[in-house]
């Protein structure tokens, strides 16, 4: 297999063949990501994707398959489509197919373009929602507003895939952590995913976000800010059916809840350890990490 640089993926992803058919992301301007910053974009042509394919075909069988980088949805569907056809046609064992995606790209397939990609066997979205605030968004440079951000999310799922949404605690700083927290459990609400991943943010050199943290302009919320900002965002979204989870290795309360079902459950226990204001009982700082 051939890999361009740092592969990175969801965990959720850990035994799945990782298929690298972009280098970087189409994007790459958010303010608090510097995973693809050492990366020029560009997408891989169709016959060094091939070889890999059939590389990996002699590996054995594969139940999912997770394309790379960061944006495979990028790719125009004339040539997106042979690639999941080649995958379905040598790949053994195939059950799904995910991707990470990108908002505006999700948004230049049009619905019947996604409902064929699902056909082909592209079953779950991995979607970086990081906040529901609509100056954050901009802030942080999402690219994408609060509508167009739903839109996307529900046109995942309006095609018959299942959708991931990963949002980011501290993403607004100590400023707007109340409101940071308030407005991304409504938009979780307004989109109601299969699935949310909320992460803490993390200081990383060399990003816009790492200027304005040594410059004091953004100062980040102490441990239990960012478990409440966990609560708030718990206890205030509304989800159909959704697995929560803050098991990240960046988070300090590991949580994994079925919502709607276990909801309040979650929120009294979220609360207690709040109360009890023992850091002994987190995820220690040296266990912290992307």
């Amino acid at each position: 297999m051939k890999y361009e640089g740092v592969i990175i993926r969801p965990p959720s992803e850990a035994h799945s063949l990782l298929l690298q058919i972009t280098v970087g992301c189409s994007h790459n301007k958010c303010t608090f990501c510097g995973t693809y910053k050492e990366k020029k974009f560009r997408i891989k042509g169709l016959g060094e994707i091939e070889e890999d394919i059939l590389e990996a075909a002699c590996y054995g069988r594969f139940e999912r398959v997770f394309l790379c980088d960061g944006d495979a949805l990028i790719i125009p569907q004339k040539k997106l489509v042979p690639i999941l056809e080649s995958i379905r046609t040598n790949i053994q064992g195939l059950k799904r197919i995910g991707t990470y995606g990108n908002a505006k790209s999700i948004l230049r397939k049009t619905p019947e373009e996604l409902k064929q990609l699902r056909k082909l066997g592209l079953k779950i979205v991995y979607l970086g929602v990081e906040t529901g605030n609509e100056s954050l968004l901009n802030k942080i440079n999402k690219g994408v507003d609060y509508k167009q951000m739903v839109e996307a999310g529900r046109r995942i799922k309006q095609a018959g895939m299942k959708l991931s949404a990963t949002v980011l605690l501290g993403i607004g700083g100590k400023d707007k952590s109340l409101d940071h927290a308030r407005d991304t459990a409504k938009i979780l609400t307004d989109i109601d995913p299969d699935y949310v991943g909320a992460l803490t943010v993390m200081i990383i050199p060399g990003t816009p976000l790492h200027d304005e943290y040594i410059s004091k302009t953004f100062e980040l919320p102490d441990t239990f800010g960012f478990l409440e900002e966990l609560g708030t965002i718990v206890s205030k979204s509304d989800f159909t059916n959704c697995f929560f989870t803050s098991n990240h290795a960046s988070n300090y309360l590991p949580i994994r809840a079925r919502m709607p079902e276990e909801k309040e459950e979650t929120v009294r226990l979220i609360c207690t350890v709040i109360s009890a204001n023992d850091r002994k009982i987190l995820r220690p700082e040296f266990m912290r990490g992307l």
